[in-house]
């Protein structure tokens, strides 16, 4: 597959993925990227979203019942979700060993793992 073409808007976008310790929403890229480039549009966010998964440098997060987040391509993790104020979370560790779950002859391909809860500062509040 041929390499989209590299633009100005597809840069911001990508460093931000990059940059960012949790994964966004495309509304949230935009803000963000509204910073350094004004102009740009949710259209073109969403159709630089989909060529970067393409080609794997950004990685589509699902969380039950939400929009897709996405966030620059990582080392496996998962992910935490404060129930107060929304924002989601990477966590750096993994359970592990979770065949001993499946039922006997089941083979385990991949797996995401989600927490909820409430984050340090709502937690403070």
């Amino acid at each position: 597959m041929a390499k989209q073409r590299n633009t100005q808007q597809r840069q911001i976008i990508e460093s931000i993925l990059r940059e960012t310790d949790h994964p966004l929403l495309p509304k949230e890229l935009l803000e963000i990227a509204h910073q350094s480039l004004p102009s740009l549009g949710i259209a073109t966010v969403f159709r630089a979203l989909k060529d970067l998964v393409k080609e794997g440098v950004a990685h589509p997060v699902h969380i039950c019942c939400e929009p897709t987040r996405y966030e620059g391509a990582r080392d496996h993790h998962h992910h935490f979700k404060c129930l107060d104020c929304g924002t989601v979370f990477d966590l750096h560790s993994c359970t592990g060993n979770l065949e001993s779950m499946l039922p006997s002859n089941f083979q385990l391909l991949a797996h995401d793992i989600t927490l909820f809860g409430k984050c340090a500062d709502c937690t403070s509040h």
